[in-house]
């Protein structure tokens, strides 16, 4: 990577108030890039084959984020780097435009958002996620995207576009709606009811939506009460889908979230050493019972599984570079 830094300074009030949480400021890193279109390795759990990512790092600041691993590629740390050291492909649509346009190209799927969020703060300014979706919609390809940001509202125009002439998802991460547990967890991102207001806009518009209930967070989220809360403000946002993933620590985290968590709620730091000191994904049993719960939970609200996808290979193969 060859990158300039270049801090914005930005005069939009909901951003600010946003950066006013315990988040460091930000530096961009203009870069630019070969390729725009990524291929996920077919051992990935993720159900697509083809992501597009235009930024490298999230001033979201979620601390239990598995992107945070990918920073340490670039030389620059896990910890606050990932939130104030932002890495900006600058032509990212124009590469895109091209492979596109390339007899080569299939077509498929691409998914946005599968790594750091397409639509963090610095969207406002450099507005490469609206550019690639009015890539994908010249050329009628197929998007699913995934977001907590309320900035994503900014382009329904083009999302209704691409809707039009191709299939499209557009999905919010919303794992809470305590404002308490947000505001330390995850201290970069918008209240979780405001992301599901957004989303019921696209609902209206006849755009097909869903919501992934993640992480859940033992301890903190995954009770009746917690899970039930987010189910039904689901439903009243009139989304077609949700399904939940419990949180995960990998090895390459490790060292930014178990001293974080000991921080932060030093009264589940046993627990979570119980629960993945010596792994990263909770017990099967303790899944189990997550899955069982969120299902009841889900049937009550009618609500739909996160349908489709590829075969879902051992966790051990899963991990590989979706935010290059």
């Amino acid at each position: 990577m060859a990158g300039r830094a270049v801090l914005i300074r930005t005069r939009d009030a909901n951003i600010c108030s946003i950066l006013g949480a315990d988040v460091a400021r930000a530096q961009y890193l203009e870069d630019t890039c070969k390729s725009a279109l990524n291929r996920v390795p077919d051992l990935s759990r993720i159900p697509f084959r083809w992501t597009v990512n235009p930024y490298r790092g999230c001033t979201h600041s979620c601390h239990y984020c598995f992107a945070r691993a990918f920073h340490s590629y670039l030389d620059l740390g896990i910890g606050d780097d990932f939130s104030s050291k932002i890495v900006v492909k600058t032509n990212v649509v124009e590469v895109l435009r091209r492979e596109l346009a390339s007899r080569r190209w299939g077509g498929e799927t691409i998914a946005m958002g599968t790594a750091t969020d397409p639509y963090q703060h610095c969207e406002g300014r450099y507005r490469l996620t609206r550019g690639v979706v009015e890539a994908l919609a010249d050329f009628r390809n197929p998007l699913s995207i995934l977001t907590k940001s309320t900035l994503v509202l900014r382009d329904l125009d083009v999302y209704k576009r691409l809707n039009e002439v191709a299939p499209l998802t557009v999905s919010m991460s919303v794992g809470t709606l305590d404002e308490a547990v947000r505001r330390v967890v995850e201290p970069g991102t918008p209240p979780g009811r405001r992301r599901l207001e957004i989303l019921a806009r696209f609902t209206e518009a006849g755009i097909r939506t869903g919501v992934l209930v993640a992480p859940v967070l033992p301890g903190l989220t995954d009770d009746d009460e917690h899970l039930d809360e987010v189910l039904a403000a689901c439903a009243a946002a009139g989304v077609s889908w949700a399904s939940a993933i419990v949180l995960h620590v990998r090895p390459a985290i490790r060292e930014h979230f178990m001293p974080w968590l000991k921080q932060a709620y030093p009264w589940l730091y046993p627990r979570y050493v119980k629960l993945y000191g010596s792994r990263a994904y909770a017990p099967k049993a303790y899944q189990q019972q997550v899955g069982e719960r969120f299902a009841r939970l889900r049937l009550r609200h009618g609500l739909a599984p996160a349908g489709g996808g590829r075969p879902v290979p051992s966790r051990r193969q899963e991990q590989l570079a979706l935010a290059v």
